[in-house]
């Protein structure tokens, strides 16, 4: 099934012990919308049947940064060579953001990103010449982590995501977005080159998935993710 796109008080509940109910309703959801700065699309999606919520935008594709590790990363790990140096190169990918980890697993399987896209029917992502210059949306990112946490929560993507390191391959402190929204226990990051004018953020928490891309800095997203807080 798609989880399309919780209010603000729903997270917070979530986040103080909700009870999640492991089999979300088949049966479409409502999405709550969620007032942002344009600059940022947003999206949350959970397991509880009626929570979901996102932005008008939460739907435009847009650069896709480093989350597409994510994607890539899920392809290697269940349909590549499974060899160790594979796993190698998607850890450093996942934790610490390393690009040229990506780049040799791009390089080595060139169909990982669209084919996990048509996968998990994310209908806003695409591989552009490169890992580097792909597009997603913050609907397709969220959607994309609630199934891994419903149907592989033993993935190893999600333990990195949890372990990821405090800064990243290129030197990038990575500490913003929805990483410090209430429940959240592991998060991946992306930014542009300058790290000042593209930056994005996606998390996971028990039941429940969070993503955020902004066209601006880790200040201005910070800005807007915690405005969805009371």
């Amino acid at each position: 099934m798609r989880i399309l796109l919780v209010p603000a008080a729903s997270l917070l509940v979530m986040a103080t012990g909700l009870t999640v109910n492991a089999v979300a309703s088949a049966a479409p959801l409502p999405v709550h919308p969620v007032a942002m700065n344009s600059r940022t699309s947003f999206a949350f999606v959970s397991l509880v049947p009626g929570t979901d919520s996102g932005t008008a935008n939460s739907n435009q594709p847009r650069p896709a940064l480093s989350i597409i590790k994510l994607y890539l990363v899920d392809y290697v790990l269940r349909h590549g060579d499974g060899s160790a140096s594979d796993r190698a190169l998607s850890q450093r990918a996942i934790q610490l953001s390393d690009n040229d980890a990506a780049s040799a697993l791009d390089n080595k399987y060139p169909n990982a990103i669209d084919a996990t896209a048509a996968e998990y029917q994310l209908p806003n992502t695409s591989r552009g010449s490169f890992w580097g210059t792909s597009l997603t949306s913050a609907a397709d990112i969220a959607n994309f982590l609630l199934d891994k946490e419903r149907s592989d929560p033993a993935s190893p993507i999600l333990g990195w995501m949890a372990t990821a390191s405090p800064v990243a391959a290129d030197g990038t402190a990575e500490n913003w977005g929805t990483a410090h929204l209430p429940g959240v226990i592991g998060t991946k990051w992306g930014w542009s080159d300058d790290r000042t004018s593209l930056v994005a953020s996606a998390s996971i928490g028990p039941g429940f998935a969070v993503a955020a891309m902004t066209n601006g800095s880790p200040a201005d997203e910070n800005a807007d993710v915690r405005g969805i807080l009371p």
